[in-house]
């Protein structure tokens, strides 16, 4: 049976990519921006974590399909990742990474949508939500609970990273802080293996100046969360950082949050390839639909 292999992959890959709609691509402050648009139905807004792209994130995991039956689904690549431009000036990150999901939105003439961000894209809903709340129906943020209240030595941290994306082994920090907990602790070799992995499919000049210009941007504060009206949905894996939604929950009384259990943040288990994930997303979105208010 194992001659076979390469031919079930080979099947898989055309399965998948046979469920993605053609790409388009816009201008986005001179940065052209991939995305994807699929069904009808109340938009809904899909942004990808780090080192991902719309087919890792959500292609792969299914819920690209599962949301596009009822829903009209918008995908994009952030930019430095994917099929989307990717600068080398730090200055071409940050905010722009947030501006770049509202420019979509206006480009499409969509006033306001459910907005579905993972990890790194959980990061930049958190900021819209702050800053272009009127844009919303609702917000899931997966696995993150985005950035508050910004320390100088959070500079220093995307520093490192950004001088280890110029090295030798440019993932060996993400390979490490995305082990699981229950997971023993990833061998010299390990390490090097995914790191290349990763660096198989992503820009790392690229990321490295998102490292450097992108962070402290996506930064808010306690009170400015405290403010959000917008329904917001939590969705976790239980070996992922949950303290951290906790703490959004503090802020947030309203928020709804769901832990998945046996669920970690990337891999075979990670949360978003879980049935519960997509499910918790749509339960949340019909509860909130425009058209039912």
């Amino acid at each position: 049976m194992r001659p076979l292999a390469p031919l079930f992959l080979l099947v898989l890959a055309v399965s998948s990519s046979a469920q993605v709609p053609q790409d388009q691509f816009f201008n986005s402050n001179g940065v052209q921006v991939r995305y994807v648009d699929k069904g009808t139905g109340e938009p809904v807004l899909l942004i990808h974590g780090y080192t991902a792209s719309i087919e890792r994130n959500w292609v792969e995991t299914g819920v690209f399909q599962a949301l596009a039956k009822d829903h009209r689904v918008i995908a994009f690549d952030l930019r430095g990742h994917g099929k989307s431009g990717k600068p080398y000036d730090p200055a071409k990150y940050g905010d722009e990474m947030v501006r770049d999901a509202i420019r979509l939105l206006d480009h499409l003439a969509i006033r306001r949508a459910h907005v579905v961000g993972y990890s790194l894209g959980a990061i930049i809903t958190a900021k819209l939500l702050t800053t272009d709340p009127d844009r919303f129906l609702t917000a899931t943020l997966g696995g993150q609970a985005g950035y508050r209240n910004w320390k100088p030595e959070y500079d220093r941290s995307a520093e490192r990273y950004a001088a280890e994306l110029e090295s030798d082994v440019p993932f060996r920090g993400l390979v490490v802080a995305m082990t699981p907990s229950d997971e023993p602790k990833r061998t010299e070799e390990e390490i090097r293996s995914r790191s290349a992995a990763l660096a198989a499919v992503n820009d790392v000049k690229a990321l490295a100046a998102y490292q450097r210009g992108g962070s402290r941007a996506l930064n808010s504060t306690d009170a400015e969360v405290a403010a959000i009206k917008v329904p917001v949905l939590g969705v976790i894996g239980s070996l992922d950082n949950v303290p951290s939604m906790k703490q959004l929950q503090a802020l947030l009384p309203s928020l709804k949050l769901v832990v998945i259990d046996g669920a970690t943040h990337t891999g075979d288990r990670g949360a978003p390839r879980r049935p519960e994930f997509v499910a918790a997303i749509q339960e949340f979105i019909a509860a909130h639909a425009a058209n039912g208010r």
